[in-house]
């Protein structure tokens, strides 16, 4: 299966008008202001940190919560939380829709989300990546005992992972079927018995009148035009965020079994029946 998800063909990009040209100039300033203010802050705190917490994070992930709880406000996206994230160790999984979930989820909880290795490299992005505790992976099965003790590292040093098994973002009008690799990690000796996978839907509701996949971003679509529109928008939408009772690993038979798990409760909270899932 393809990594780019090209299953409905992108709308076309809606003309932005003066307004808007200044709706984006005010929001973007806002945010980016935010963002170099919790810079600021994050990374002395790292040098802290580090002397004393070695890997472990126990302060600078509050600071990119806050960081990405006020940039959605100054956007105007609300969002409402429904459960907890949970307190055992383990990660969170999460269907994948837009730019805006590293947003999205990082305001919900205090999560460190697992890339592709890619995105290290990307201007700007892969620098923030990089700096809020991103774990970068490369696409490739022989990959998979590396990477598995990558997982264990950072999950032993209290990290709570986040990652989208989809593989792919979508137009935010479903979810993909779940793809098992990466939960092959959690079946490790010595790391099973004590790990626990968190389902986590992410569902957008454009406002009244807009497209309703105004905020999903799919296909061959570019970052900067979409991120233009969405702070073009006079209204903005809002974004729903469940979190779902955690599975317990060691009670899975293996990756599939927990793989099929995750995905019948995401899919659940968007009301949406069960596919299968892919290995």
């Amino acid at each position: 299966m393809s990594v780019i998800w090209d299953g409905a063909p992108p709308p076309d990009e809606p003309r932005i008008g003066p307004l808007g040209w200044v709706r984006i100039a005010l929001r973007g300033l806002l945010i980016l202001v935010t963002i170099l203010l919790g810079l600021t802050v994050l990374l002395p705190l790292r040098l802290i940190e580090r002397p004393f917490f070695g890997a472990g994070r126990p302060l600078s992930p509050w600071v990119t919560q806050a960081v990405c709880r006020v940039s959605l406000m100054w956007m105007g996206l609300s969002y409402g939380r429904t459960g907890r994230p949970m307190t055992m160790p383990g990660a969170v999984v999460a269907n994948h829709s837009s730019w805006l979930d590293i947003f999205v989820l990082n305001a919900s909880d205090r999560v460190y989300f697992v890339s592709k290795s890619e995105v290290a490299a990307w201007p700007g992005i892969g620098l923030l990546a990089r700096v809020t505790g991103t774990v970068f992976i490369a696409r490739d099965r022989r990959e998979a005992k590396a990477q598995t003790a990558l997982f264990r590292r950072r999950m032993e040093d209290g990290h709570r992972l986040l990652f989208f098994p989809e593989g792919t973002s979508t137009d935010g009008l479903r979810v993909l079927p779940f793809k098992t690799t990466l939960f092959e990690a959690f079946f490790a000796p010595g790391l099973r018995e004590g790990m626990w996978v968190q389902p986590v839907s992410v569902t957008y509701h454009a406002p009244k009148g807009a497209p309703v996949r105004l905020y999903g971003w799919w296909g061959d679509m570019e970052f900067g035009p979409h991120l233009l529109v969405t702070l073009a928008q006079p209204r903005q939408g809002r974004v729903e965020v469940v979190y779902h009772a955690p599975i317990r690993v060691a009670e899975m038979r293996d990756r599939k079994a927990l793989a099929a798990a995750a995905q019948t409760a995401v899919l659940a909270g968007h009301g949406l029946a069960a596919v299968p899932h892919e290995s």
